[in-house]
């Protein structure tokens, strides 16, 4: 199933497509997309409801982040080699862990703020993993059974803020608006092979970022079992798994957004973004 939230910001309305692709409100069912709800109960509740039966959400309505207020939202660097190459940096021997703000999750159609000071704003193409079941020092072949479902992220990063203001990554990855999710969080049992999954970026109409997620160095299992190893995961948690080549910080010369840049960016059945930089 596809979940969603929709409405205006702080506002959303939990939802759901329907088989006809209507958006359906599920407000009734379950209070919102959140860490309370986001567990495989909730998913067993909603498969036994009868969609037709709900309110109909108008499609021209404004598309929140597919979940709010996770625990945490994790993420992993370098995870396909011919990024890590264009990064110059070796290809890394086991999973680079990063995190980002939560407070940076935005909708997936939401404008991306760019400050004055940003100089060397960065777009990322990447898989987001939403845990459903606590994970704790789990094996790779558990992954699956506390991984609920997958959602398109928009890994926004300032690069500048990133490598050159000393300190961790996490400062170059967290400013409102640089977490993009959704449209939709999509149930795991909706997505035939997760590791077979097409992957793209264009910016301004130019395709910047071609990719697979069968070219990642790390899968999903290893990487929810990877990060088990060091903090628990609860439901309701994201972690986003890495982007293909193609960032402006990797182009010859390097390139990097500017007021007024539109974004798209698909994988497959996880649906689309559209985002424009707007100057703060």
């Amino acid at each position: 199933m596809k979940l969603l939230r929709v409405g205006q910001k702080g506002k959303e309305k939990p939802a759901i497509l329907d088989k006809d692709g209507k958006i359906r409100d599920i407000s009734s069912h379950i209070k919102d997309l959140n860490s309370d709800h986001l567990n495989f109960n909730t998913i067993s509740k909603l498969q036994s409801v009868d969609l037709s039966s709900l309110p109909e959400l108008s499609s021209g309505e404004r598309i929140g982040s597919c979940i709010t207020k996770p625990g945490k939202f994790v993420a992993i660097g370098l995870n396909f080699s011919d990024h890590a190459a264009e990064s110059g940096l070796p290809v890394p021997s086991e999973p680079i862990m990063f995190m980002k703000a939560t407070s940076c999750i935005s909708g997936p159609n939401d404008n991306i703020e760019m400050v004055q000071n940003s100089k060397k704003l960065d777009w990322e193409v990447e898989l987001g993993i939403i845990i459903g079941k606590e994970a704790k020092h789990i094996e790779q072949n558990q992954s699956q059974d506390h991984i609920l479902g997958y959602c398109l992220v928009n890994d926004v990063s300032e690069r500048e803020w990133q490598i050159e203001k000393m300190g961790q990554w996490v400062k170059g990855k967290s400013h409102d608006t640089y977490g993009p999710i959704g449209p939709y969080l999509v149930t795991k049992d909706d997505i035939k092979d997760v590791n077979n999954l097409n992957m793209s970026l264009d910016l301004n109409g130019k395709r910047m970022q071609t990719g697979n997620t069968s070219t990642m160095i790390f899968n999903v299992d290893v990487i929810v079992s990877y990060v088990s190893k060091f903090m628990s995961l609860q439901a309701g948690d994201i972690i986003t798994t890495g982007t293909p080549p193609g960032v402006g910080m990797g182009r010859k010369p390097q390139l990097f957004l500017k007021t007024g840049d539109e974004i798209k960016l698909s994988i497959d059945n996880l649906g689309e973004q559209k985002s424009k930089v707007v100057s703060l």
